[in-house]
């Protein structure tokens, strides 16, 4: 059977008191072994007329019987310090149990405390902290530690139970749409009408696999980085733009420097993917996306488009946050691009930084671990 830390701490104590006295009571005890016959041999003894005996010693004269004996007397004296030396030992061996006892209570107590709000806590009261006051210390330290890592936990069931919500609702408007047209659609349609449900349909179920899409790959980016590899950047982020549609309304404004990082690819190109799409999605008639890799690993990506308060900016990494001049329709995102993008930034242990552009637009800054590499060529335009 395991005893209790306080149960441990209290022998512990009484065991260091007893082995270091036991120590000192046997140096002392050959000390006096060693220099007492010494002593008594130093002794001069003159008998005197009474049968009684005068004894000189350093110390003084003194009277002593002639019947005595300095063996004997050594032995009851050193006998004598044997024996109330162990009586001592042991009353300072119990004495310091009950002491070590007394003191790890109390040094243990927020410990206790910090177990019991522990033991309280659940999804219903994360609220609750251990708030530990005193000074300065290891314990406080936990304690502070461990309502940090609370309010994370809050944070993280806050956000979850948000994100499920509002993915609900995501999945649920596009089907009562459908559920609708079907209903009320297809009574007797005409050929224009059935074109017209068709289309409908078709745009929801595209809208509704962008999102399930969405959601697997936040779940996968959650996950971290699977597979890390040397990975250049600046290559990803020309790849991406190669691919994107080309918008006659738009203007490319694209600075490419070799940057390596350390990775997985696939999941840097949907960050690239999902920056540059938000980029084109969220602009204006005749706007500008500027593109920009540097090689200390960082990933700038701005444009033009609605104002965005300052205070929403840092929000939009929140799953389904829109700011204002984002509209919903079926022609938007899922709203999950930076909230994917956050999250593989997070898995690669880089930094994200969203900035409202005071003209309209974002400043989205990704700052990621370069990776040590000779000298990298440019990339190919795209």
């Amino acid at each position: 059977m395991r005893l209790p830390v306080r149960a441990r701490l209290g022998l512990l104590c009484g065991a260091l008191m007893v082995v270091s006295s036991s120590v000192l009571l046997i140096v002392v005890y050959l000390l006096l072994s060693a220099s007492l016959p010494s002593r008594f041999d130093s002794i001069a003894i003159q008998l005197m007329p009474d049968g009684t005996a005068e004894v000189s010693s350093p110390e003084g004269p003194a009277v002593w019987s002639p019947s005595g004996r300095t063996e004997p007397f050594l032995s009851a004296a050193l006998g004598q310090y044997v024996l109330w030396s162990a009586l001592s030992l042991a009353l300072l061996g119990v004495g310091a149990i009950a002491v070590g006892w007394w003191v790890s209570g109390r040094a243990l107590r927020p410990l206790r405390r910090i177990t019991a709000t522990a033991r309280r806590l659940s999804s219903q009261n994360l609220h609750e902290r251990i708030a530990l006051t005193g000074p300065k210390d290891e314990l406080t330290d936990l304690a502070a530690t461990v309502d940090e890592m609370l309010d994370r936990i809050e944070a993280g069931f806050t956000s979850q139970r948000r994100f499920i919500a509002n993915a609900a609702h995501e999945l649920r408007t596009p089907l009562a749409v459908q559920r609708t047209a079907l209903q009320v659609g297809l009574v007797d349609p005409t050929p224009a009408e059935l074109a017209l449900i068709r289309e409908q349909l078709l745009a929801d179920n595209r809208r509704s696999q962008r999102l399930i899409e969405g959601l697997l790959l936040l779940a996968r980016s959650d996950q971290g980085v699977l597979r890390s590899e040397r990975v250049r950047l600046d290559e990803v982020v020309n790849d991406v733009l190669a691919q994107q549609r080309p918008d006659p309304k738009l203007t490319f404004e694209v600075e490419l420097l070799p940057v390596l990082v350390r990775g997985e690819t696939l999941l840097l190109t949907h960050l690239v993917g999902n920056l540059v799409t938000n980029a084109v999605r969220y602009n204006t008639s005749g706007g500008t996306v500027w593109v920009r890799t540097m090689p200390d690993g960082l990933l700038e990506v701005r444009n033009t488009g609605p104002l965005v308060a300052a205070d929403t900016a840092a929000q939009l990494t929140e799953p389904f946050r829109r700011g204002a001049g984002r509209t919903h329709s079926t022609d938007d995102g899922c709203g999950l691009g930076l909230s994917i993008v956050e999250s593989i930034t997070t898995a690669h242990h880089g930094a994200l930084d969203l900035t409202a552009r005071p003209e309209g637009g974002l400043y989205v800054r990704v700052t990621l671990p370069a990776a040590p590499s000779h000298r990298v060529p440019p990339p190919t335009a795209p």
